[in-house]
């Protein structure tokens, strides 16, 4: 995809969840994750890429000592269908005996988080916490609980915020829909 199309996506999608509501959304979640893990000495994995941009943001809002160190993983690569996960980096930090923050940009399926979850576990983290920005309407039949969740948003291919659309729009403040 170049640029234009990236523009033509943009003009024809929906905005689902304004900027404002998105710095709400971070107010909130960094407020119970500080007291949640305020005494806990946790590692923060950050969920490349989707979750750059969102742990950019929330992080400088909690108020207790972290590690800060990311996990490059995908199901989608450039494309809007999820596939095969693919571990492209693992942390340089060790998990073992810690516990761990797993900063991810949205819940879809949950099958990637659940993976992450599972490899982190058996890597020796006490315990895996998990913080997303979005939730789509049908994760409720994930196979993974959350911690803590910024908004919600249909079941539609969303961008913005972190997520991408084919590479595309991870800068916008807001979160957009693509229309069917």
């Amino acid at each position: 995809m170049n640029s234009q199309r990236a523009y033509e996506i943009l003009h024809c999608a929906e905005e689902i969840c304004s900027a404002a509501r998105v710095e709400q959304a971070f107010a909130r979640m960094a407020h119970d994750i500080s007291g949640t893990l305020k005494n806990a000495n946790p590692l923060v994995l950050c969920v490349m890429r989707g979750a750059l941009v969102f742990a950019g943001q929330l992080l400088p809002q909690l108020r207790f000592p972290l590690e800060v160190d990311t996990i490059d993983v995908t199901r989608y690569g450039n494309t809007t269908q999820g596939g095969e996960l693919t571990y492209r980096a693992m942390p340089a930090t060790a998990v073992s005996g810690r516990t761990v923050l797993l900063v991810d940009d949205i819940l879809d399926h949950g099958v990637t988080l659940a993976a992450l979850r599972d490899k982190i576990l058996a890597s020796g983290a006490t315990r895996v916490l998990i913080a997303v920005l979005a939730i789509k309407e049908r994760a409720a039949r994930a196979p993974i609980k959350i911690d803590f969740s910024g908004v919600s948003v249909p079941d539609r291919y969303v961008f913005g915020f972190g997520m991408d659309v084919q590479g595309y729009w991870r800068n916008l403040p807001a979160i957009y829909a693509m229309n069917e």
